[in-house]
């Protein structure tokens, strides 16, 4: 059997005219928040612009921000690494059960894990309380595409760096680590873009980001110039974050092409390390589920049958389904030329294309919002505060999350196969549905799930973009909430919780099936 990875990169194939017209159309919407950062700063005038970055409370808002993605990245990439490593790769008692309760924390918002540990813990605030609640909150972007590769890794690799005489711990460092790079990349850049956009999970812990300077902003003091810089110093922040993704992740090849598929490796026995082993995802599992769930309980029951207000949750119900399918849809049609163009055509201009959707995906709903609100007001009035607007900031915001599930579905669907239907005389466009769009249908339906629980727990772009009398599941919570009315917003925690659920089990699935499993 014919096995391996390749030494160097394929050479790059010419992309098809109508995916490169595809891809540019969508990332010209992207630019337009960011056009609209340029007008503002334009019009403010240089010595104010400048005035308003260099000024101290920039310095203090850029060292947090800093902190927080170097502390909460890195612990989110060991984490997941040990979980994946122990449910995929060991014999761990229970290794399916713990598996899919380290992907159910995406099935409870950012924000109600805040809420849960400080209506616990009241004096839980700052740098270690933000750190903590975003790791176990974000966490599992981590977890799913690192256990999704090792699932699929060919052992054969291992044994032979195995027969030349290096150690298991050896194995790992230098062979199988490695193919996890594009996952551990991929992921990484998906958890440092929640930390640049989050807003409502730093609010309850009162720590200090650009994303909550900037809403603090417009909310308060309506100064639209300071907000708007603060919102480019961040866009720096992204780009700078989305260069080192792409310098560590490399173009090397990660789809296996041979006769024959990669058999399964047999479980690594933990012997007496078993019960040790256990308490990593038991520990995991009690504060990423444990603490969020007892405390939405609690105040479930303390609030008593009078929270459960049928009316409005209907509604909100009803309305939170309806744009988190619709905008999780569009995400992904939109992100499946950006993502094509990254791993079968990489080029400056696909890196260009690539890196605009990526930084709008990090810029605060609010910065969005604002932008589509100018344009809107400006030149097509028609489309203010419209379903259309609404669910384009969607497909803005959410982008990177269907971009970098399709790419690495579409990384590990050999490109041979697509020059093979090419070469049995089919289009080109039914060359690549036959084979790389089917193959990464599952890449494409994970996707389409994040994109849809991002939407579902989305608040300051749906504040200002719904058409009225638009109260989605977050809305609501968050009115309350804001309110001291905890025991009135538990419901919607609740429901949010119990909607994600079946979109964190299809994540969780789809990783499966990937795998052929």
């Amino acid at each position: 059997m014919t096995t391996g990875f390749a030494a160097s990169p394929p050479r790059a194939r010419r992309p098809l005219p109508w995916i490169t017209a595809a891809a540019v159309l969508v990332s010209a919407l992207a630019l337009v928040p960011l056009a609209f950062i340029i007008w503002i700063a334009i019009q403010t005038g240089w010595a104010t612009t400048w005035a308003l970055v260099v000024r101290p409370r920039v310095g203090e808002l850029l060292v947090n921000t800093a902190l927080l993605v170097l502390l909460t990245v890195p612990v989110c990439a060991v984490l997941s690494i040990a979980l994946a490593w122990l449910t995929e790769r060991t014999d761990l008692p229970g290794a399916r059960l713990w598996s899919l309760l380290a992907v159910a924390p995406l099935a409870i918002p950012a924000f109600v894990h805040s809420y849960a540990w400080v209506t616990m813990l009241p004096g839980f605030h700052g740098l270690p309380a933000g750190v903590l609640i975003s790791v176990i909150a974000y966490f599992p972007f981590l977890y799913l595409p690192v256990a999704a590769s090792l699932r699929r890794l060919d052992p054969a690799l291992e044994d032979a760096a195995a027969s030349l005489g290096l150690g298991p711990a050896h194995v790992f460092l230098r062979v199988v680590l490695p193919q996890l790079r594009l996952a551990v990349c991929g992921g990484s850049l998906l958890v440092g873009l929640h930390l640049l956009a989050e807003y409502g999970l730093f609010v309850f812990v009162r720590f200090d980001t650009f994303t909550t300077a900037i809403v603090d902003q417009f909310q308060s003091t309506f100064n639209g110039p300071a907000a708007t810089m603060l919102a480019g110093v961040l866009v720096a922040c992204c780009l700078a974050l989305l260069a080192f993704e792409m310098l560590v992740r490399g173009e090397e090849r990660y789809a296996r092409v041979g006769s024959g598929a990669a058999r399964l490796r047999p479980p690594s026995r933990l012997g007496r390390m078993t019960l040790p082993a256990l308490g990593l995802p038991l520990l995991v599992a009690l504060l990423s589920l444990g603490v969020p769930l007892v405390v939405i309980a609690r105040w479930l029951a303390a609030g008593g049958i009078a929270v459960w207000r049928i009316d409005e949750i209907g509604l909100a119900l009803g309305q939170t389904l309806f744009l988190a399918l619709a905008g999780g849809l569009l995400a992904t049609v939109a992100g499946i030329p950006i993502a094509w163009l990254s791993i079968r055509a990489p080029s400056k201009l696909q890196r260009v294309l690539e890196g605009l959707n990526y930084t709008v995906g990090a810029l605060p709903g609010v910065v969005v919002a604002l932008a589509l609100v100018t344009i809107t007001v400006t030149v097509m009035l028609p489309l203010y505060q419209t379903l259309v607007t609404i669910l384009i900031a969607y497909a803005l915001m959410f982008l990177p999350r269907a971009i970098i599930s399709l790419r690495a579905s579409i990384a590990q669907a050999p490109i041979e196969l697509e020059r093979a239907a090419a070469g049995l005389g089919r289009p080109p466009m039914r060359a690549l549905w036959a084979t790389t769009i089917r193959l990464s249908a599952p890449g494409a339906a994970a996707g389409m799930a994040l994109a849809a629980l991002g939407i579902t727990n989305e608040l300051t772009a749906t504040q200002m973009l719904a058409p009225n009398g638009t109260r989605t599941l977050a809305l609501a919570f968050w009115a309350y909430s804001g309110e001291i009315d905890y025991a009135a917003a538990a419901p919607y925690a609740a429901i949010m919780v119990v909607l994600s659920l079946p979109l964190t089990f299809l994540l969780y699935a789809q990783s499966k099936r990937m795998a052929g499993r």
